[in-house]
């Protein structure tokens, strides 16, 4: 189990913000998987998993989350951003707006709970 903020971010939020950012690109803007892993810094095998579900596929982004993450890709697409900014930035919305997972219970007060995934300590919430 992971209970840094760090950890949580490494093993569950980014990798959730890099499927859908390869869903996006592959599906909405109809790039290839190599063009898709090259501009992710990612292998092929990677995406495939990504976009087959393989990986995270239990963790559901909150919608809000999911617009920044398409915003996110049309910044990058139109080169007027990067992978790496964009994650960051993603990253700092979901914190700012509390935007939990699915996978993590609801927020009451302010607070997450019933986790069914990850314990998650009250600073990264």
């Amino acid at each position: 189990m992971h209970t840094l903020p760090q950890e949580i971010e490494v093993w569950y939020i980014i990798p959730v913000i890099r499927r859908e950012m390869a869903m996006c690109f592959s599906r909405e803007h109809k790039i290839s998987y190599d063009n898709i892993a090259s501009m992710m810094g990612l292998s092929k095998a990677a995406i495939s998993q990504y976009i087959a579900g393989k990986r995270v596929e239990r963790i559901k982004m909150h919608p809000k989350a999911l617009e920044e993450v398409k915003i996110s890709c049309n910044k990058i697409v139109k080169n007027k951003s990067t992978v790496i900014r964009e994650i960051s930035r993603v990253l700092e919305i979901i914190k700012k707006k509390k935007l939990h997972c699915e996978l993590c219970g609801e927020m009451i007060d302010g607070e997450l709970h019933d986790c069914k995934e990850i314990k998650i300590p009250e600073a990264v919430i």
